[in-house]
């Protein structure tokens, strides 16, 4: 290198020789240049930029709709979304694009909200359309919707925040004084650098019960009132509890939501009029255009975007004897018109993101809106407090309205008035200012009779206000009052609709897969083969690892489904057909790899379940064993899979399918075994099930392994046998090992070995 290194930040030196350096540059390490350039930068898109705070906006939103409020939008006539605009750039200096973009998500016409705040005017596009671009700012008209009077209720006495522009020419304000949790009902998607958020909406009349419910007891049941996200753009969302349950405790988890669609029969026609939240009429179009082109969707003729006025309408023309039902269910399946959306409810609480479930987030929204209330209620005590110390001035006057005529008139210059009227009553400033400004013609007693007579009912109102400051009890009363105000006036019916899984109806759509019959082998570490009946005669010996070997081989169908069951208490769901025929001669496919299996995670046993009307018995260290019913593991829809296979209270050590009753052998480890009947043990439907005990062990004792007794070398059966479990077992004797041993005999000078 001609440039020497420096490590006191000075300049570095340059070798002369070498040209198109310059000398001024600098040495810096690459984490000083992180933490100086990137992470303000970061930490700017994070807290100023693409994360919502507690009142549901972004920054963005928040100086759009302030300016709109400033502007009198909220009670007069629409304007030009182009002098809306330009107002907004006082407090926004991104661009007329970027505040455009988001006038154009907050509208009405645009449809992204279940609760739109600003009623538009013009053509502002549509949600679920990509293509069908908006007009520009100039030709389109918008006003403040009337629940923005719920988001600036009493914005003017202090109850949030201020502070400067970005010129620091203006105050704006650093939250919105919202009367009901808009983080819940607004749905709202950021990008920032390291994390996102994703929130999705709730039905307004759902989340104001909720949170009434929820101020009344801290431990209520969320789920009863607030039933499951609510898109605007309707669908019908299937309802899966532990999803859900997921979403609402940890604030993470996907949720499944479906086209809304009805068959017109004459015209054998299919009229899509929802879609999911997450995709776009287009790319439904697309998708299935792609799908009938590869001739995997024979059954339509035609499909055309029929979307107008009245709303979406994407129609599907049917060829003849075609059954609808079965053809939506195969494009659920296929195409964007059943989709997923991923929830991540990060929210900034205090300038820090927080991932939050809905009961902490109702917690950080009730108390922040409590503070508001507060701070509302204290500065309406103010001003009923400066009233009443002017009024108690002017009390003091009635006393001698004449003496004060008379010191205004004794009074050669006007900047004495104030003081000698202070001096002459013992008032303060104020309150000589106040008595001071009274017009000629109020300078009666009537006058100032009725000003006073205000002084009693101004304690009693200000003694009641700082009651309330003091009762957490009337704040919550005041809060709870406001939230049934928003549902009365703004509530609304559901737009998508909850189909719970047991009402779907299933359908067998699967396209035609040959079925013929294969062998299926699996190593002891994970490798999985599907050969051919005539390729295994062909291939001579299999093919493993040098420290591997064969674990488990069975004869199947291509057309069956495969249990996987794993040591993380996991069974994954696979086809047969999912898998590429092989050769003995391979080392087959490595099945943690091909189920994307957890870190860590091991495969333990591998069965095919048919139609699933045996059982499986899985028998564990501690000596118990459970008999669980195969059809447990049986899903209506297309899992790949399920948690909670088998009970975690001890490790597992055989795993075995059931079809008929049968005798068993298990061993422990302290030489003991026991023969039973499979029938003694009652079947489970409960997957995780812990089992009954079966062998009694000793202390540091386990149970190592369970087989068939038609498997075992055991000839004194009726040694082992019992009739009831559990039990202890007995010893197994030399001759039930099954070991083989060599007898040695010499014969002409050669020994020969004799297996006996």
């Amino acid at each position: 290198m001609a440039r020497k290194k420096t490590t006191d930040n000075k300049k570095a030196e340059i070798d002369p020789n070498v040209k198109g350096l310059r000398a001024d540059v600098l040495e810096q390490p690459i984490t000083d240049t992180l933490e100086l350039n990137f992470m303000p930068y970061a930490m700017s898109v994070i807290m100023s930029r693409a994360i919502p705070e507690i009142d549901g906006f972004k920054p963005s939103h928040r100086k759009l709709l302030y300016t709109m409020y400033k502007m009198g939008l909220l009670t007069g006539g629409r304007t030009k979304s182009a002098n809306i605009v330009g107002q907004t750039m006082r407090l926004n200096p991104h661009g007329d694009s970027a505040i455009y973009d988001t006038l154009v998500r907050l509208t009405k016409g645009y449809s992204a909200l279940l609760a739109p705040f600003i009623d538009s005017k013009g053509n502002f596009g549509k949600v679920f359309s990509r293509d069908m671009a908006y007009a520009a700012s100039r030709y389109t008209e918008a006003k403040l919707a009337p629940i923005c009077a719920e988001i600036f209720r009493e914005i003017d006495k202090e109850t949030v925040d201020f502070m400067d522009n970005y010129d620091s020419t203006m105050k704006e304000p650093v939250l919105l004084p919202t009367t009901f949790p808009n983080v819940l009902v607004s749905a709202n998607t950021g990008i920032a650098v390291g994390m996102a958020s994703n929130i999705c909406g709730f039905n307004l009349d759902e989340v104001c019960r909720t949170t009434i419910e929820y101020i009344g007891d801290n431990e209520c049941d969320i789920a009863q009132t607030l039933k499951a996200p609510d898109f605007s753009t309707g669908g019908e969302l299937i309802y899966n509890a532990d999803e859900l349950e997921s979403i609402y405790t940890t604030g993470r988890g996907s949720i499944k939501v479906r086209a809304k669609w009805q068959y017109v029969k004459n015209g054998n026609l299919i009229e899509v009029t929802e879609i999911p939240y997450s995709t776009t009429a287009e790319a439904i179009i697309d998708k299935v255009a792609e799908l009938v082109k590869a001739n995997k969707l024979k059954e339509i003729s035609d499909m055309r975007d029929e979307t107008d006025l009245s709303g979406l309408k994407l129609t599907i023309e049917l060829k003849r004897g075609v059954d609808p039902d079965k053809l939506m269910a195969k494009l659920f399946k296929r195409t964007p018109l059943m989709d997923s959306f991923s929830c991540n409810f990060n929210i900034l609480i205090g300038g820090v993101p927080r991932v939050m479930g809905i009961r902490e987030i109702l917690e950080e929204w009730t108390a922040w809106r409590a503070d508001c209330v507060k701070r509302r209620v204290f500065c309406e005590m103010q001003k009923k407090k400066d009233k009443l110390h002017l009024l108690r001035g002017l009390q003091k006057i009635l006393l001698d309205i004449d003496k004060a005529i008379a010191i205004i008139r004794a009074t050669e210059e006007e900047a004495e008035v104030v003081p000698n009227l202070m001096i002459g009553f013992g008032i303060d400033e104020l309150q000589a200012e106040y008595v001071a400004e009274i017009r000629l013609r109020n300078i009666n007693r009537e006058y100032i009779l009725k000003r006073t007579d205000e002084t009693g009912q101004l304690e009693n109102e200000i003694a009641d206000l700082e009651d309330t400051l003091k009762s957490n009890r009337r704040i919550n009363s005041i809060i709870i009052r406001e939230l049934k105000d928003v549902s009365k006036k703004y509530g609304q019916e559901r737009r998508t609709q909850i189909v719970y899984e047991d009402e779907i109806e299933e359908f067998d759509i699967e396209e035609h897969v040959e079925d013929y019959p294969v062998n299926i082998f699996m190593s002891r570490e994970g490798y999985f083969k599907k050969i051919t009946p005539l390729s295994l005669r062909m291939g001579g010996e299999q093919k493993y690892k040098e420290s591997d070997g064969e674990f488990i081989s069975f004869e199947s169908q291509n057309k069956n489904e495969l249990l996987i069951f794993t040591d993380k208490q996991q069974v994954y769901k696979a086809r047969v057909r999912d898998f590429e025929d092989t050769k003995a001669s391979n080392l087959g496919t490595y099945l943690p790899t091909a189920l994307e299996m957890d870190e860590g995670e091991n495969v333990i046993y591998l069965l095919d379940p048919n139609d699933y009307s045996g059982h499986i018995i899985f028998f564990f260290n501690n000596g118990k064993a459970a008999r669980v019913e195969l059809s447990g593991y049986m899903t209506k829809l297309n899992r790949k899979k399920l948690t909670g296979a088998y009970s975690d209270k001890s490790p597992v050590c055989t795993i075995m399918p059931l079809y008929e009753e049968k005798e068993l052998a298990i061993f422990s480890s302290d030489g003991r075994v026991l023969i039973f009947n499979t029938s003694l043990m009652a079947p489970k439907s409960t997957r995780s099930t812990q089992g009954v005990q079966v062998i009694s062990l000793k202390k540091n004792r386990v149970l190592e392994k369970a087989e068939p007794l038609d498997k075992t070398f055991i000839t004194n059966q009726s040694r082992y046998r019992v009739r009831s479990i559990p039990a202890a077992g007995a010893i197994l004797k030399p001759e039930d090992r099954g070991e083989e041993q060599l007898a040695i005999t010499l014969e002409n000078g050669i020994i020969e070995y004799e297996e006996s």
